[in-house]
C-alpha cells in the first residue's frame, strides 16, 4: 500500500505530498490542473522511462518519492534488500520502503531504493509487484490475445496457473529435445565425414606413435652427433690436462695438486695454520678425480656409429614435423588434439543410438506437452464461462444491461502457453454476432469492461494498489455512479486510486484529494490538499456543474455523497 506520494517540479506541479493510504482515494482538479502528473510520477516510481521535458520549467531537476507499506518477510522486502535497501519495521509484519526517482534537465535519473542508489531496472522489479496502473494505453493492451490469455489465466485459479507452469517447463524440454534432434539427423553426414577422418588420423598417430617432448629430445640429439668428432677431441684433451695417465713424462693436474697436497702435508706439524689449505687440497684432489672418471665414462660411451644414428634421427624428426605439418601446430599440440579425438569419435560413432535414444525421449516429451496442454485448455474453458458470467454480471450494473462478455477458446498449436487462441468477444445484445473488444466495444464501453474484468479478478490478483487514470472517460450518468461503486468493492480487498473528472465516481472515495491550480502570471504551479465536509462538497458541485458555490449544484454534491455513504 501506498502512504504518501511527495512530487517536486513536475510537469506543473511545484510540489505536492499526497496522503494517500487505505481503500479509495479520488484525485480531481481542473483540466490542466495536472492530475496526470500524479499518474507520472507513480509510473516515474515504478520505473517506467523518464522524459526530461516533463521537468517544470526552469528547475533543474524533477524528483518523485513514495512511501509504501510491505510485508516485512515479502518478496517486495526481499528484493529491496537484495538491491541494499534498508526498510524501517512497521507495525503488524509490516515494513516501510521509500522509493524515489530524480530525473535531470540534461536527461539523466537516478532511482533510490531503502535510501540506496538502484539501477532504475530495480525499480520496474518492485513496480510489477507493487503497483497495477490502468489508462488509456491499458484499454489497448486489454485489445492484446496475450493480455486476454493472461486475463483468463488469472481468473483460473492458483491450480490451473501450477498446471501452466508444468507445461510451460515441459513445452521448454520439448522443443530443446526437437532442435537437438533435428540438428544431429541434418549433420549425421557431416559427423560420419568427420569420424572417418578422426579414425585415419589416430591409425596416423598409432603407427607413428609420437611421445610428448620427442620432438626436443632429438633436437638435442642430432645436434650431438653432427659434432660428435668435435666432442671427442675436447674431452679427450681435457682428461689427459687432468689426468694424463699415458704419458709418463707429462705433467698433469692431478699430479701437480699431489705435489702441493704433500708438501703442506710435511709441514703441517709445525704450523698448524696450514691445516686448511692441506684439506683444500684434498678436497681437490678428490674432484678433479670424478671430473677424470665422468670424462673416462663420457669417451666411452660415445657413439662408434654417429653417422648412422645420426641419419636415423634425422629421418624421425622428419617424419615428426610432417605429422605437425599436416595437423597444425607443433608434435606436443597435435598429440594432445588426437588423444582427445579418441572421445569425440566414441561420441560420432554413438550418433545412431543417440538418435533412437533422443526420439525416444523426444516421443516422451511430446506426450507430456499434449497431456499437460489438455489439462490447461481444460482450466481455461471452465474459468471462461465462470469469467464470462461474473463480468457480464458486472457489465450490467454498469450500464450495460444487455451486453455479454464471451470469453472464446479455441484450438490452436501448441506454443509456450499453451494451445489455445483466447478472445474476449462483447456481444452488445441478445441475438447480436459476439465481436472481438477490440472492434465491438467504445471507449467508454471498453473501459468498463476492464473494470469490469478488474473487480472480477482482484479476487485472484495479488497486486495490493490498482491505479485508474480517467478510466471513466466516456462515462456518465448512473454509469458512472455504478462505476463508481465498482472501485468503492474493488477498494475493500485491495488500495484503489482514481484520477477521475465525475463526482458520480468521485463520490464513492474514502479520501478525497484535489489538485489545485494557481497562476502568478509566468509559471504555473500546483499543489494538492485532501478535502472534506464543505470543500469536498464545493468540489463535487464544481465537477457536477462547473459551480462551486451554487446552491443547486452543493445540494446535488450532498446528495450525491450521501448516496454513496450509504
Amino acid at each position: 500500500m501506498i502512504e504518501e506520494l511527495s512530487i517536486r517540479d513536475l510537469g506543473v506541479i511545484g510540489q505536492a505530498r499526497l496522503p494517500l493510504g487505505p481503500g479509495f482515494t479520488a484525485v480531481t482538479g481542473e483540466t490542466g490542473a495536472g492530475k496526470t502528473m500524479v499518474v507520472s510520477a507513480l509510473a516515474l516510481l515504478l520505473g517506467e522511462r523518464a522524459d526530461a521535458g516533463a521537468i517544470r520549467a526552469g528547475s533543474p531537476q524533477a524528483s518523485v518519492e513514495g512511501t509504501w507499506l510491505v510485508p516485512a518477510d515479502g518478496p517486495v522486502a526481499e528484493r529491496a534488500r537484495e538491491a541494499g535497501g534498508d526498510l524501517d519495521e512497521a507495525d503488524g509484519g509490516r515494513a516501510e520502503l521509500i522509493l524515489a526517482r530524480t530525473i535531470s534537465a540534461e536527461g539523466r535519473s537516478r532511482g533510490v531504493v531503502g535510501g540506496r542508489s538502484t539501477p532504475v531496472g530495480v525499480l520496474a522489479q518492485l513496480g510489477e509487484q507493487l503497483v497495477v496502473v490502468h489508462g488509456q494505453s491499458d484499454q489497448l493492451r486489454l485489445k492484446s490475445a496475450g493480455a486476454q490469455r493472461d486475463a483468463l489465466d488469472g481468473a483460473a485459479g492458483g491450480e490451473h496457473r501450477a498446471v501452466l507452469d508444468a507445461y510451460r517447463a515441459a513445452y521448454g524440454e520439448w522443443r530443446e529435445l526437437d532442435a537437438e534432434l533435428v540438428a544431429l539427423t541434418a549433420e549425421r553426414d557431416a559427423r560420419a565425414r568427420e569420424a572417418e577422418q578422426l579414425r585415419a588420423d589416430l591409425a596416423e598417430y598409432a603407427e607413428l606413435a609420437p611421445v610428448v617432448g620427442e620432438d626436443a629430445e632429438l633436437a638435442a640429439r642430432a645436434e650431438r652427433l653432427g659434432n660428435l668428432e668435435d666432442l671427442r677431441s675436447a674431452a679427450a684433451l681435457a682428461q689427459e690436462a687432468i689426468s694424463a695417465q699415458s704419458a709418463e713424462d707429462r705433467i698433469d693436474a692431478v699430479a701437480l695438486v699431489e705435489e702441493a697436497r704433500r708438501a703442506l702435508a710435511r709441514m703441517v706439524d709445525h704450523d698448524p695454520g696450514l691445516v686448511p689449505a692441506r684439506d683444500g687440497l684434498d678436497q681437490v684432489a678428490y674432484q678433479l678425480a670424478e671430473v677424470s672418471a665422468e670424462l673416462s665414462h663420457y669417451l666411452g660411451g660415445l657413439d662408434v656409429d654417429a653417422a648412422r644414428e645420426l641419419e636415423a634421427v634425422q629421418e624421425r624428426r622428419a617424419a615428426l614435423a610432417a605429422f605437425a605439418r599436416k595437423h597444425g601446430g607443433d608434435v606436443d599440440d597435435v598429440i594432445e588434439r588426437l588423444e582427445a579425438a579418441g572421445l569425440r569419435l566414441v561420441e560420432l560413432d554413438g550418433d545412431d543410438d543417440r538418435i533412437a535414444r533422443l526420439a525416444d525421449r523426444l516421443q516422451e516429451a511430446t506426450d507430456r506437452v499434449y497431456e499437460l496442454a489438455s489439462r490447461v485448455s481444460e482450466g481455461r474453458r471452465a474459468a471462461a464461462v465462470r469469467l464470462a458470467d461474473l463480468v457480464s454480471a458486472e457489465l450490467a450494473q454498469l450500464a450495460m444491461p444487455d451486453a455479454r462478455l464471451v470469453v472464446e477458446v479455441t484450438d490452436a498449436e501448441p506454443g509456450p502457453t499453451g494451445r489455445d487462441r483466447v478472445a474476449f468477444l462483447l456481444q452488445p445484445h441478445p441475438g447480436a454476432e459476439p465481436r472481438p473488444v477490440q472492434r465491438g466495444a467504445s471507449g467508454g464501453e471498453l473501459s468498463r469492461v476492464m473494470l469490469a474484468l478488474e473487480v472480477v479478478l482482484a479476487a485472484n490478483g495479488d497486486v495490493p494498489t490498482f491505479v485508474f487514470d480517467e478510466v471513466d472517460a466516456g462515462v456518465g450518468g448512473a454509469a458512472a455512479i455504478e462505476i463508481g461503486r465498482r472501485l468503492a468493492r474493488l477498494a475493500e480487498t485491495a488500495q484503489v486510486i482514481v484520477v477521475t473528472h465525475l463526482a458520480q465516481v468521485a463520490a464513492f472515495a474514502g479520501n478525497h484529494l484535489v489538485v489545485v491550480k494557481d497562476s502568478d502570471g509566468q509559471v504555473t504551479a500546483s499543489s494538492v490538499r485532501r478535502v472534506e465536509g464543505d470543500e469536498r462538497a464545493a468540489e463535487m458541485a464544481r465537477l457536477l456543474s462547473g459551480l462551486a458555490d451554487s446552491d443547486s449544484g452543493l445540494e446535488h454534491a450532498r446528495e450525491l455523497l450521501d448516496l454513496a455513504r450509504s
